[in-house]
């Protein structure tokens, strides 16, 4: 099973599942860095005033509330977090409703619910329960300090948590002020049949391995391409320079080959060679699930 992000149990009643939750989905797509084009040097986001333009330690940092246009409310972190919800750990089920009455711009991002310490039995008389009496379940839980309004409904044989958009997150359809034009428009029965011809002729079945991101299929083909062809810009410092952290994403084998490297003959090396960022290498592989990544960088030698 995927690693679970968060443990505790599903409470309606009495009743009490302990379950373990599970992204349901994975954030893909290009991961471009920023580099400094004289350097190859990355660039990070900096702490500056707005007004000055000057850097700011984090020191003199406070969190404010805008109350009024230029006015603002401080917010100690201490107020914050005493304003933060209580996390129970559990999901506490406070209605049922149909699944149809749920609008579709409500809904946020799902997740897998998966039976924890043993219970299997009551986990599946939820699952059962639901799809016979065709509804699904209204739920607050907090998650990571914040809290969450949520659906719990059967999907084939598993359960899902769906996270809710709160009303007020949600606008109403009168944001799009629809003219008479839109609202009252007269169709005929000829455009309306040619339409649903059209739409019967289109219909095929739902086929999620043939949808595929072509942007980012083409901006890793280009990567691959530039790569074998040698076109691979060095971010690494030779000995002797100010060493910059390298913005590569290295792979598993390059990092243990540089580790052995570094205790043996380079133990003599003028330079220490620092291991590459947490937050760019390890970091990376140990997401999951793993974002698609360009292929590691090798190291050029600059032209004389």
């Amino acid at each position: 099973m995927a690693r679970a992000i968060w443990k505790g149990a599903i409470s309606f009643g009495l009743v009490h599942i302990p379950v373990a939750l599970v992204s349901a989905t994975s954030r893909q797509g290009v991961d471009f860095d920023w580099l400094d084009k004289r350097s190859m040097d990355p660039v990070g986001y900096k702490r500056i005033n707005k007004v000055t333009g000057k850097d700011i330690t984090k020191e003199n940092i406070v969190k404010g509330v805008q109350y009024q246009k230029g006015q603002y409310v401080v917010i100690s972190e201490e107020e914050i977090r005493a304003a933060h919800p209580k996390s129970t750990q559990t999901i506490d089920i406070f209605g049922f409703v149909d699944s149809d009455q749920i609008p579709l711009q409500n809904i946020d991002t799902p997740y897998f619910l998966a039976p924890d310490k043993r219970g299997e039995k009551v986990y599946a008389l939820l699952r059962q329960t639901l799809i016979d009496t065709g509804k699904v379940a209204l739920a607050n839980v907090v998650i990571r300090t914040s809290q969450h309004l949520a659906a719990v409904m059967p999907l084939d044989e598993a359960i899902v948590l769906v996270l809710l958009r709160w009303p007020s997150e949600v606008r109403s359809l009168d944001t799009l002020e629809l003219t008479k034009d839109v609202t009252d428009a007269k169709l005929t029965k000829s455009e309306l049949d040619m339409a649903k011809r059209l739409v019967k002729d289109m219909s095929a079945d739902w086929k999620p391995e043939e949808y595929r991101d072509t942007f980012q299929d083409q901006i890793m083909e280009l990567v691959e391409t530039k790569a074998r062809d040698g076109k691979l810009e060095n971010v690494e410092a030779d000995a002797g320079e100010t060493e910059r952290r390298s913005a590569d994403v290295i792979d598993l084998t390059e990092l243990l080959k540089r580790s052995l490297g570094s205790k043996g003959s380079s133990a003599k090396a003028t330079s220490k060679t620092k291991s590459p960022s947490k937050s760019k290498t390890a970091a990376a592989d140990d997401a999951v699930p793993a974002k698609r990544r360009a292929p590691a960088r090798k190291k050029t030698t600059k032209a004389s």
